[in-house]
């Protein structure tokens, strides 16, 4: 046997070998790791699923959205995301440099329709002197004045009230005005609608705001401008259950629930609160104005108390059980 024909057979043996070494060393099975958390279990014999997004505790609807009443560039911001505020308290202010301008140039005119007020009035006044002192005159003796001197004063007078209500009308209308343009003014402040705290504050200085809210450039969608959220200890947990479920669900007495952090062993239960009853199509999850779905879900939302070792903020998404039984 030639030399060659031995090296054929030689690295013929070495890859049979290799390969049943391989073979033997990929069929091992390896200890899987044990999980990071627990998944979520269900608590209740007949329970049912829901998804859950986090919220602010409030008596009806949602989060506070706030939008703004006139549009315009962000000047200043007194605010910060999770600072608690009262009601009344100024959040934004959008420049309001050419609303005052008109407030400015409107009560300019609304003076100046005053002082017209003022001379018809002063010139009523002399023109109603000089006509009495003709008609006293002219009783004690005919000849002293005459009757067409008298029309002549007369018609003066008349023409003078004339003068006097076209002043007054457009001093009133001028005021109008005015006015109206310094509540606009003031529009260009937000203000804090009721007692909370700020969740999120979706503009800049120097950005661009308009009462569709301000444009976020990650999701290309109008945000709110700003966003806020009760500030108690108490928070609630909006529940989209599936319309296949709906008529799985217990009577609102026998209702308890519980909710299960995503990424953790931590569980917490619930207390019912009421339920949204309209039934929607499923897009609150993801936002999507635009997504079709063929899954409607039904809003339960549920209630509980802040747990003071626990990170939980609105818009945090959870997993929840439904159940009849404790």
């Amino acid at each position: 046997m030639s030399m060659r024909n031995r090296l054929l057979i030689a690295v013929a043996v070495i890859g049979i070998l290799a390969g049943f070494i391989s073979a033997y060393v990929y069929g091992l099975k390896g200890k899987p790791q044990p999980p990071a958390f627990n998944p979520a279990s269900n608590p209740y014999a007949k329970g049912i699923y829901a998804n859950g997004i986090i919220e602010s505790s409030q008596e009806s609807g949602e989060n506070i959205n706030i939008y703004p009443e006139v549009s315009g560039v962000v000047t200043r911001i007194m605010v910060s995301e999770g600072q608690y505020v009262k009601a009344g308290t100024p959040m934004m202010s959008i420049d309001d440099s050419l609303q005052r301008a008109t407030v400015d140039q409107q009560k300019a005119q609304a003076d100046a329709a005053f002082a017209q007020i003022t001379l018809a009035k002063a010139s009523l006044k002399s023109l109603e002197d000089t006509l009495d002192k003709q008609e006293k005159s002219h009783e004690m003796d005919e000849r002293s004045v005459s009757l067409d001197v008298l029309d002549s004063a007369r018609n003066a007078v008349s023409v003078a009230k004339a003068s006097l209500a076209v002043a007054e009308k457009q001093y009133q209308a001028a005021l109008k005005s005015y006015q109206a343009s310094s509540v606009l003014l003031s529009k260009y402040v937000i203000k804090a609608p009721s007692v909370g705290s700020v969740l999120a504050v979706n503009a800049a200085v120097g950005g661009y705001v308009s009462p569709q809210g301000a444009y976020d450039s990650y999701t290309g969608n109008m945000m709110p401008t700003i966003v806020m959220g009760s500030a108690g200890e108490l928070v609630e947990v909006r529940c989209y259950v599936d319309e296949i479920l709906v008529s799985r669900l217990p009577a609102p007495s026998r209702m308890h629930a519980r909710m299960f952090i995503r990424g953790s062993d931590i569980n917490i239960p619930l207390e019912y609160v009421r339920v949204q009853p309209y039934v929607t199509p499923k897009i609150e999850l993801s936002n999507q104005r635009t997504e079709r779905v063929d899954v409607r879900v039904l809003p339960v939302i549920f209630r509980f108390a802040r747990p003071k070792d626990v990170s939980l903020y609105p818009g945090q998404l959870v997993d929840v059980y439904i159940g009849g039984d404790r």
